[in-house]
């Protein structure tokens, strides 16, 4: 019997993959863990009761994380801001030896948590960090286009942009203000630096870029891992970018104010007698303001797209392929629910070998992946086939799209 353990299952991301793992048949068990048990509740009744549990999870409490992973085969962790919790959840995990799958985004997390490679193999735990939209396909199509379709890859710029999701929670701007605040770690020149996304650093890296079926928008440095990990794993690779936006640009616009103004302390202030702590006041304002933004852009719907622009050698020659997973309809839940859900079923499967601590790129088959990803889409009713376009540039600057069927 095959359990799973889904921390905050109710969340955008959670939820999406709680609803996708319930068409398919991989788990004989899901527990739906998350700080808001009446609604956990609800999700278990709708889906199931004879597969789907539902607990309260409170992530700041030890005995409560250690109650619900000692149930599990398997945690698939989606609890924001990864900053914060994902050393501790994944620290938990481990101390309790089961494997572990989250979506981590936070570049500074992700390399605190691959320092817990050593732990994670003398428990013989399989601990996958980062198996979502961008990271997770993201490393994973890089790493089908080196092993397929380059015989060196010298440089690889990640794009991507969302929005227009029902439902942001405060963890998600907190995890933007935090991505903001910090150095943000790139690899130009086969060397890693950190760049600065309000200092000439930063700015130097800015562009427009057009993503596929969605618009033209501009693009800034995102602390996503992929900069730390791919050049580990794709040899020779010269320089790694990640660049993103959420939609529409006033809303990344105001969430970039926040930052530059100073208002995301954890200070707290008084104000006519009343402690108030900046960063707290700072989500609630842009909660506040994001539908009405959303309107002021015609955004009725989620969209998102993630592209990949990957230039190398191939016979000696150069070539550039773009990758483009895009959608409306579907927005953030679903572009990082769906690979979380997949993570997960990899797991389970026996598709993943390696023990300790480790990113997609690391452990997973690309292939397996895309035909998993094409098989889960369609049982859950996402679509008929995997999103995704392939544009080559050959030596020549000529065009063609690829149609790989998967």
């Amino acid at each position: 019997m095959k359990t799973l353990a889904v921390l905050g299952g109710c969340g955008a991301v959670g939820g999406t993959a709680v609803r996708v793992l319930a068409t398919t048949r991989y788990f004989d068990q899901i527990y739906i863990a998350d700080r808001e048990v009446e609604e956990a509740r609800r999700m278990a009744e709708e889906l199931g009761k004879e597969r789907f549990e539902a607990y309260a999870l409170d992530a700041d409490d030890p005995q409560s994380v250690r109650g619900i992973m000692g149930r599990a085969d398997l945690v698939l962790n989606c609890v924001g801001p990864f900053y914060h919790y994902g050393p501790i959840l994944l620290r938990a995990a481990i101390d309790m030896g089961v494997d572990y799958v989250d979506i981590c985004d936070d570049m500074d997390a992700t390399a605190e948590m691959l320092e817990l490679d050593g732990e994670a193999k003398a428990k013989g735990v399989s601990a996958l960090v980062g198996m979502g939209s961008s990271p997770g396909m993201a490393n994973l199509l890089v790493r089908f286009c080196a092993e397929r379709m380059l015989d060196q890859v010298d440089s690889v710029d990640i794009y991507h942009a969302h929005g227009g999701e029902p439902v942001e929670g405060p963890a998600v701007i907190k995890h933007r203000f935090h991505s903001m605040e910090i150095d943000i770690p790139v690899f130009l020149d086969g060397e890693f630096r950190t760049v600065r996304l309000f200092e000439d650093s930063g700015r130097a890296l800015e562009e427009e870029t057009e993503f596929k079926n969605i618009g033209t928008y501009p693009v800034y440095a995102y602390p996503h891992p992929e900069t730390i990990t791919l050049p580990k794993y794709i040899k020779g690779v010269r320089r790694v970018t990640n660049l993103g936006l959420v939609l529409p640009v006033a809303y990344a616009e105001l969430i970039k104010s926040m930052v530059r103004l100073g208002l995301t302390s954890d200070e707290p202030l008084d104000v006519q007698g009343q402690k108030v702590i900046p960063r707290e006041f700072a989500v609630a304002f842009v909660l506040s303001r994001r539908q009405k933004l959303l309107e002021e852009a015609g955004i009725t719907e989620p969209m998102g797209c993630l592209k990949i622009v990957v230039k190398g050698l191939k016979d000696g020659e150069p070539h550039t392929y773009v990758f483009s997973m895009t959608s409306k309809g579907m927005g953030m839940g679903e572009g990082t629910g769906i690979p979380a859900a997949l993570g997960a079923i990899a797991m389970s499967e026996g598709m993943i070998a390696l023990k300790g601590v480790f990113p997609p790129e690391a452990a997973l088959d690309p292939m397996d992946m895309i035909r998993l990803a094409g098989e889960v889409i369609r049982s859950s009713g996402k679509g008929e086939s995997v999103p995704l376009y392939i544009d080559h540039i050959d030596q020549h600057g000529r065009t063609e799209s690829l149609d790989l069927k998967f």
